[in-house]
């Protein structure tokens, strides 16, 4: 089940990127007293819709002025189509187009975007990016009629 997420979810948003950020060996680890607070952030700053499943939140979806800003399913849970129906969410978040960052490396996030009908629009070195490793730039765009 999708749902708007609240400051309830914090701990659950928060425990997922985690989980997800630390399955990406490319990236520096997040910081042991920052690991606990980006849960909260998110849910502060950001337009945020959660997965449910037998009350267990495990994954979450981002979307501010059309752009995906954070898509991550607990790593438990991935492969079981939760990615997918949280992206399909943001389409109707954002019904005329959206973009999204990914780090290059993430081939199989990148597959997933293509997947769901997001073109690739520019790379980067990763200059413009916190963990300053290469990114690239994705956008989806309704189909014209």
């Amino acid at each position: 089940m999708i749902r708007r997420a609240t400051t309830a979810d914090a701990d659950a948003v928060g425990r997922i990127f985690v989980a997800a950020r630390d399955a990406m060996p490319y990236l520096p680890r997040i910081p042991g007293p920052d690991r606990g607070r980006l849960g909260a952030l998110f849910v502060e700053r950001h337009r945020l819709w959660v997965w449910e499943e037998g009350g267990e939140v495990v994954g979450f979806v981002g979307v501010d002025q059309g752009e995906v800003r954070h898509l991550y399913v607990a790593p438990p849970a991935q492969g079981r189509g939760i990615g997918a129906a949280l992206l399909e969410h943001a389409k109707t978040v954002a019904p005329e187009r959206l973009e999204l960052w990914v780090f290059q490396q993430n081939d199989g996030a990148r597959r997933f975007y293509e997947r769901h009908g997001f073109r690739l629009v520019r790379l980067t070195d990763g200059a413009g990016n916190m963990e300053r490793e290469p990114d690239a730039l994705y956008e989806w765009t309704v189909s014209p009629s």
